[in-house]
């Protein structure tokens, strides 16, 4: 472990506060821009979130928060496990760390120039290297407490497509089973998959899906929305077929259901920001919980909801209660249905007040903009923040989002 960060490289990280919210994106830009020179360090990144600027904005945020917190190391202990889960997705390793070092503080010096002093690239060196080290040892712990766990692996294994099924007109599901007909890992509920794809005419692409299949099943199962102009969602709907290989790293991930709490469940999701709830439902109804469940889920149409006949299914065994929202469809004057809910519009932060269940632990996923106005909710409640949980899809670009996720 390395040692504590001295009291004068802390000031001097901590007076760097205003130089980074100033020149922050700047910064990461440039030192993406250095790291994406390297083919074996570009590989390891989802260029997608390079293109949108998204990864360097996100990171910037995560710099800035490590800089405001070097004090308070334990403020950011969340966000440090969902680098390091993130991390062993995507197969990162100790050697990886010195090109980031190096990009940097390279960044650094160039963006601020003659201010960057002697003083404050030691100081960012160090600080660099301390919260690297933290990362590394945590990562090795996970990596290699998958490879003891039934079924796991570490590095990239090959996975066969055994079916695909088409969800709605946006939202295909593939089916994964172990090439080498082996034991599949057991993930824990609301994990994802990590991707080393090849593309034709795009190369080496990475990256993360959430497992919409219940643990303990005999397969994985992803479940992909197409985006517009997405290079790898487009690939997967027109191009990947049964029978094709992809290389699939273990499972990672820190959203998942919290065992020790017996609180009753309220999941809000938007979009394919249902595809982790899901998996949660499916382990939910293996286990026959008594835990009182609402499931609230908003799309554009009841065509665009996937697996709503699911959820009316869990809704008919009285496994749960749901509310679905349509933002282009008008709500039928009488529902068909015990235990199902159709609404017009979306879902609001108000009608989120409105039916709060204090008692409950609330899972959110979907959007930046859709987390951001539910958690906004629940804050504003008073909500305990150990009753607020949520993930992200894609590279997170909300500093308080960032950092208090649970």
């Amino acid at each position: 472990m390395s040692a504590p960060l001295d009291e004068n490289t802390r000031a001097i990280v901590l007076a760097t506060v205003p130089a980074l919210k100033a020149h922050g994106l700047a910064i990461t830009t440039e030192m993406y821009k250095r790291l994406l020179a390297t083919p074996a360090i570009r590989d390891l990144f989802n260029l997608s979130h390079q293109q949108d600027g998204e990864q360097p904005k996100a990171l910037a945020l995560a710099v800035l928060c490590y800089a405001e917190h070097i004090n308070d190391l334990g403020a950011l202990g969340g966000m440090v496990e969902r680098i390091a889960e993130k991390h062993v997705g995507l197969n990162i390793l100790p050697e990886h760390y010195p090109y980031v070092a190096t990009a940097l503080l390279g960044a650094i010096g160039h963006v601020l120039g003659d201010a960057a002093t002697p003083e404050i690239l030691d100081a960012w060196g160090k600080a660099y290297w301390f919260l690297a080290d933290i990362l590394i040892g945590r990562e090795k712990q996970i990596y290699e407490g998958n490879e003891a766990s039934p079924g796991g692996w570490t590095g990239w294994r090959a996975f066969r497509v055994r079916s695909r099924q088409r969800e709605t007109s946006t939202i295909t599901s593939f089916e994964l089973i172990p090439e080498d007909g082996g034991t599949l890992f057991r993930h824990k509920a609301g994990q994802y998959l990590s991707f080393k794809l090849d593309i034709p005419e795009h190369g080496s692409q990475r990256r993360n899906y959430s497992i919409s299949s219940s643990p303990g099943e005999d397969h994985y199962r992803i479940s992909v929305r197409r985006q517009d102009g997405g290079v790898v969602s487009s690939w997967l709907h027109d191009s990947v077929k049964e029978g094709d290989i992809l290389q699939v790293a273990n499972p990672a991930g820190d959203f998942f259901l919290n065992e020790e709490d017996s609180n009753p469940i309220v999941f809000l999701t938007a979009g394919v920001g249902l595809t982790p709830v899901i998996s949660m439902l499916g382990e939910l109804a293996q286990t026959r919980t008594n835990r009182s469940i609402r499931y609230v889920h908003g799309a554009d149409t009841e065509a665009l909801a996937a697996f709503q006949p699911k959820i009316e299914e869990f809704a008919k065994d009285a496994l749960l209660t749901a509310d679905f929202f349509y933002s282009k469809e008008q709500a039928p004057t009488q529902n068909c249905l015990s235990g199902v809910t159709i609404h017009s519009g979306r879902i609001t932060p108000a009608w989120v007040r409105q039916t709060l269940n204090r008692s409950a632990t609330y899972y959110i996923c979907g959007p930046d903009s859709f987390m951001r106005d539910m958690v906004d909710a629940l804050r504003t409640e008073k909500l305990p923040s150990a009753q607020i949980r949520y993930e992200f899809f894609g590279s997170a670009a909300d500093p308080d989002l960032v950092l208090s996720a649970a």
